[in-house]
């Protein structure tokens, strides 16, 4: 088993539900979700005339290679009418990053773990610090903490909404 750190975000419909539905959809017994984050309302970072996101972080166990986890995100994006298409970084009604595996790296065309750029995102170091502040970025041998600390501006603010994980997928 590998502790895996994934990603969610949603800024299209209700991005509460979304993310609840990711986490149902995401919960199997080869993706167990341990913990999850508090939820935050961030700005958007590269195309700004959108709507604000929701985002958090899940911490999961899985029996799943990076390449099948990959694949199981997608699917679960797809469930969700995520598309593709349209504007890099534009609005999305879900968006599912896997962030870390484990400890380890992976580089090849379809999949960068880490996440290529989560060093320069507070909306995924804010709620990944509530994790794991401790973790230390294989490749930049920096704790999420650290990182957190060197990230300027981007407003990210907690809000009060609670999400569910489903221990017994049905």
């Amino acid at each position: 088993m590998k502790i895996v750190y994934l990603g969610i975000g949603s800024n299209i419909g209700d991005r509460e539900q979304m993310l609840q539905s990711a986490l149902e959809r995401l919960q199997s017994p080869d993706l167990s979700i341990k913990r999850v984050s508090s939820v935050y309302e961030t700005e958007p970072m590269y195309v700004k005339e959108q709507r604000q996101f929701l985002n958090l972080v899940v911490e999961a166990e899985t029996e799943l290679f990076p390449m099948m986890l990959l694949s199981r995100v997608q699917k679960v994006e797809q469930s969700l009418a995520r598309k593709r298409s349209g504007p890099p970084n534009g609005p999305r009604t879900i968006d599912i990053d896997i962030l870390f595996y484990g400890g380890f790296t992976v580089h090849s065309g379809k999949l960068e773990i880490p996440h290529p750029r989560l060093h320069e995102r507070r909306f995924v170091l804010a709620p990944m610090a509530e994790l794991a502040p401790d973790f230390r970025h294989p490749r930049l041998r920096k704790t999420i903490r650290e990182l957190l600390a060197a990230v300027e501006g981007q407003m990210v603010r907690k809000i009060d909404i609670s999400l569910r994980i489903v221990r017994d997928p049905a």
